[in-house]
Order: structure tokens, then C-alpha cells, then sequence
């Protein structure tokens, strides 16, 4: 089935197609960047950075400037209003639901940035598998980013009680990360929706080198001073976990193997990614983990 053609935010007509390109280049240009999850980890740093290089930005999320919940459709409609781009995420754990793409095709949606993750098809994470296939096949320009493990993850996310208690539990061993900064990955996103060149594109965005957890944790050592034992067998995990969780997230990191880095970070956004030791060092400049 032929994807719909997108109704046209100024006119609710379907003829796009008839209007010049350089006048809709500029229209285009005019119209807001819908930014999803809008107070995340990357959702606040793609806004920020499509702000900061000139560009309409409308902030969704739950308690955003855009009120916007997956659970509530009649917030939908609002938040697509008149946009033509959309960076795309679901909370953890949610779907991206098929509804809201089709509803943003039709109301003139023609680019779609996707937060996806590292690892999706080896660890078969059937929900940002379904979310990725709702893109490609949603008839309009697409972008996927697989960014392999957070940075923010030690500061901002779940791994910061962990930090904090001094004991870090995950059943990787000595597996390699390529641990990369979330602005990093939200200068992908902005380049990924504002610039030429990237749809049909499924990006790896890593940082600039591999480290296991323990390896991770002795740069937050030396920087911060704070000593985090690693416990990183399966038995430990499931010390500490519910027993269906445990032997499900065991099952999927088992298939996991060292992620190298890659060049996307210069590639595209045009600049190095920052190492996990500048991270640290920032994030420890700016109060994190000194309580």
C-alpha cells in the first residue's frame, strides 16, 4: 500500500508536490523541529543545539513546553502541528506507536530521526526493531542512530544510585563499550535533521574508544575519587535482580560483543567525540556525584 501523501500544514491540501523547490527549501527552513522527549537525556541537547544554531524548535514531552504523552493521543495532534521534522524516541520501555507515525505522515511530517540503540538486532530488542521498521517503511525521508551506552548513564540515568553506593552490577564481565556522550549523539540528531545527505541512513554513534565497565569506573576513580566495585557475573546479576528480568536482560547482553568505535560522531556532526575521561571530568566540574 502507498504511503499517504501529506496533508499540507497551511492549506490541508495535498499538493506539495507542485510547490518550486527553492521555494520549499525556505518553507521548510521556516517550520519547527518537533524534538520528542524533549527534557531527556538527548531530547533537552537536540533542542538546545537546534536552537542554538537558529532553527524553530517545538519541546514535547510529558511536563514539556508541549504537552505530549504516547498515552494520551488527543496531545498528538498539538504537538505535530505545522512541523515537518521530527526527532523520534519512546521513554524505556514504550513503543513507538504506528498511529502517531501515520498521524505525523499525514499531517506533513517529511523527515524522521530515530533514537534507536547499539546492539538492537543481537540482543533482538523487538521493541526499537518495530519502531525502526515503522520508519523505514512510513514513505518519508528516515534516519535511525544506534549510540552504544551513554555517558549520562553514570550522572543523569540509572547507573548513578550504583556510582553513588559504591557497587556496580551488570553481567558484561570485561565486554568493551564505546561509550559515548549524549552531546555527541544530539549533534548527530541535529545534523541528521536539519542537513542534506542522511535519510536511509542507520547510524552507529559511538565515542572515541572502547572500554569494559571496570575500566570505565578507574576513570571515575581518578577523577572524581570515588571507588565503584564492579560485580559483573551473571550469578551476581541475579543477586540482585527479579528472576524473569534477570535471565531475560542476561540472554540479551550475552549476545553482545565489544563495540568498537566508530567515525560517526566526525563524520557527521564534524567535530571528535568526547573521550569518557572529558565527560567524567566535566560532569565532576559541574556537582555531579559529590552528595
Amino acid at each position: 500500500m502507498d504511503a499517504p501523501t501529506p496533508l499540507s500544514p497551511l492549506t490541508g491540501s495535498r499538493h506539495r508536490e507542485n510547490v518550486g523547490p527553492l521555494w520549499l527549501g525556505r518553507f521548510m527552513a521556516d517550520l519547527p523541529i518537533l524534538v520528542l522527549g524533549a527534557t531527556g537525556s538527548t531530547g533537552r541537547r537536540v533542542a538546545a543545539q537546534l536552537s542554538a544554531a537558529g532553527h524553530a524548535v517545538r519541546r514535547a514531552s510529558r511536563r514539556g513546553e508541549v504537552r505530549f504523552d504516547w498515552s494520551d493521543r488527543d496531545t498528538w495532534a498539538g504537538a505535530l502541528a505545522g512541523v515537518d521534522r521530527v526527532y523520534l524516541m519512546a521513554p524505556h520501555e514504550l513503543p513507538v506507536e504506528p498511529e502517531f507515525v501515520h498521524e505525523a505522515v499525514t499531517r506533513g511530517v517529511r523527515r524522521f530521526v530515530l533514537l534507536s540503540t547499539r546492539g538492537v538486532v543481537e540482543m533482538r530488542d523487538e521493541r526499537l526493531l518495530a519502531a525502526e521498521r515503522l520508519v523505514r517503511s512510513s514513505g518519508v525521508g528516515w534516519t535511525v542512530l544506534r549510540p552504544d551506552w551513554f555517558d549520562q548513564n553514570f550522572d543523569e540515568g540509572f547507573f548513578r544510585p550504583s556510582v553513588l553506593a559504591g557497587e556496580l552490577v551488570l553481567p558484561l564481565g570485561e565486554k568493551k563499550q564505546a561509550f559515548v556522550d549524549a552531546d555527541d549523539i544530539a549533534a548527530v540528531a541535529a545534523a541528521a535533521l536539519t542537513e542534506d545527505g542522511h535519510e536511509g541512513r542507520v547510524y552507529e554513534v559511538t565515542g572515541p574508544e572502547a572500554l569494559s565497565f571496570p575500566q570505565a569506573l578507574d576513570v571515575l576513580a581518578r577523577v572524581t575519587g570515588r571507588q565503584v566495585e564492579f560485580r559483573g557475573t551473571p550469578d551476581d546479576y541475579r543477586a540482585v535482580m527479579p528472576a524473569d528480568l534477570a535471565e531475560e536482560q542476561i540472554r540479551a547482553w550475552a549476545a553482545l560483543g565489544d563495540g568498537e568505535p566508530t567515525d560517526t560522531v566526525a563524520r557527521v556532526a564534524g567535530r571528535e567525540p568526547k573521550s569518557f575521561h572529558d565527560y567524567a571530568a566535566q560532569a565532576w566540574e559541574g556537582g555531579a556525584w559529590h552528595d
